[in-house]
């Protein structure tokens, strides 16, 4: 099975909320979601952030994404954004830890 790797652009003046929202929703939801997420923000575009979250298959994503706690935690994301994301859906192909 292939992994697969969601990256999500978007933006943000209110980016301790969001950190917050993040951590009530791991503290909510320990068992549930990707196994591996990252927030970065973009060093030459302020206000601007990835999230790039790994599962272990299209398949897992797409039955976290049908989850209802998956639509509340979008819908309050959403309300802290200046505008909508972009997401890359993208099948992860390499890994080289070094």
């Amino acid at each position: 099975m292939t992994r697969f790797v969601q990256v999500i652009e978007w933006k943000t003046s209110r980016i301790d909320e969001v950190r917050a929202l993040n951590e009530e929703w791991r503290d909510r939801f320990p068992a549930m979601g990707p196994s591996r997420i990252m927030l970065c923000a973009d060093r030459d575009n302020a206000g601007s952030y990835l999230t790039i979250v790994e599962f272990g298959s299209y398949e897992e994503a797409m039955k976290n994404s049908a989850d209802p706690a998956t639509s509340e935690f979008a819908g309050r994301m959403a309300a802290l954004c200046d505008g909508p994301p972009v997401f890359h859906n993208l099948d992860l192909l390499q890994v080289e830890d070094r």
